[in-house]
């Protein structure tokens, strides 16, 4: 912000006139109107009068300020917020636009600001909301730079909506750029746009991976707080966990074996004989299963391989050895489990 519009600002703020000023500074008012304007500069000694005048310090009087924290700005998008509701969006844009132009370099005020004039243009159903792309959609290329992840992504996510709205599909794509290839918004939001421009192959398969490689990540954190329960003591929470676990594989189809395989940990750890030799038995039983996941038509666009006979043979063997170690040994006089360890139901 340029030294004179500061000048200005601050002076009507205190409800002086160029005269009044002028005289308060030994200067003529012609001086103060050429600042004012932008074509000459006050004289370096003026400076801290000129400040003290204005109630404000030298560093925001020559604009060294170029940030804003986290609550000012903060309760300056409340005030944004209020006034959308009370004035004209034009009205709030151009005051928006203004503060921008004050903190150029405030990433999260322009971020978050355009956010919320976007969204307000589009859920108002503003009639001439197109003349405020380029301003807007220009505030979001800017955080785009950003060196903080979270307000690059989320202006990508911004402009990649904004361009996907419109049916600009390989522009909404671009953005795509600014996601890390781990990030799964990056894979569905490619898989939106390859089902908008005839890739709905690409699309099917790639909406198929977010499934199954999410239900694994659920999969892997039920285990975790199931784990965290076992060392708090808490058995009733980590009962639950093992029937939410068994809930989630059957929803996702991944099988029977996958739905009766978590509750083993827990039932060793409480020594229960009698549910050990249950869950060990409809383990054993539903081997075969353990690949259904690749039959399911949820998956029927990946290319999943099918588990071979030969596995699980090797894997029913190796549960075997393990089901009869001395680790289970508090299941001695269960008569499933001395079967087990005598041979009788290895076949």
């Amino acid at each position: 912000m340029a030294i004179g519009d500061v000048i200005k600002k601050y002076r009507k703020n205190k409800g002086m006139t160029q005269e009044e000023m002028a005289a308060c500074l030994g200067i003529t008012t012609p001086a103060v109107n050429k600042w004012e304007r932008g074509n000459t500069l006050p004289d370096i000694t003026l400076l801290a009068p000129i400040a003290r005048l204005l109630d404000i310090t030298t560093d925001e009087l020559l604009s060294f300020k170029d940030e804003l924290t986290d609550e000012e700005i903060n309760q300056y998008l409340s005030i944004v917020q209020k006034d959308l509701k009370d004035k004209s969006f034009h009205e709030v844009f151009i005051s928006v636009k203004e503060k921008i132009q004050e903190y150029p370099n405030c990433e999260k005020l322009i971020w978050q600001a355009a956010v919320i004039l976007n969204a307000n243009r589009i859920t108002t159903k503003l009639p001439d909301k197109e003349n405020y792309d380029d301003t807007i959609f220009g505030w979001f290329e800017r955080c785009l730079l950003s060196k903080n992840e979270q307000i690059r992504n989320q202006a990508a996510d911004s402009l990649f909506h904004a361009y996907f709205q419109q049916e600009d599909y390989e522009k909404a794509n671009q953005y795509l750029d600014y996601f890390s290839l781990e990030n799964p918004e990056r894979k569905r939001k490619k898989a939106l746009v390859n089902s908008k421009t005839g890739k709905q192959a690409e699309a099917y398969r790639a909406y198929e991976e977010l499934i199954f490689t999410g239900y694994q990540h659920i999969q892997m954190t039920l285990n975790d707080l199931r784990t965290l329960y076992m060392e708090d003591d808490n058995h009733e929470m980590a009962k639950k966990l093992v029937d939410v676990s068994s809930s989630a594989a059957s929803t996702f189809e991944m099988g029977k074996y996958n739905e009766v395989c978590f509750g083993l940990e827990i039932a060793a750890w409480e020594q229960d004989a009698a549910w050990t030799a249950q869950l060990m038995q409809d383990i054993l039983d539903r081997i075969e299963t353990i690949g259904d996941f690749a039959k399911s038509k949820l998956y029927q666009h990946m290319d999943l391989k099918t588990v071979s006979s030969e596995f699980s043979v090797g894997l029913k063997q190796k549960l075997l050895e393990s089901f009869t170690d001395e680790s289970f040994c508090y299941m001695q006089g269960n008569e499933y489990w001395e079967k087990l360890k005598s041979g009788v139901c290895n076949s």
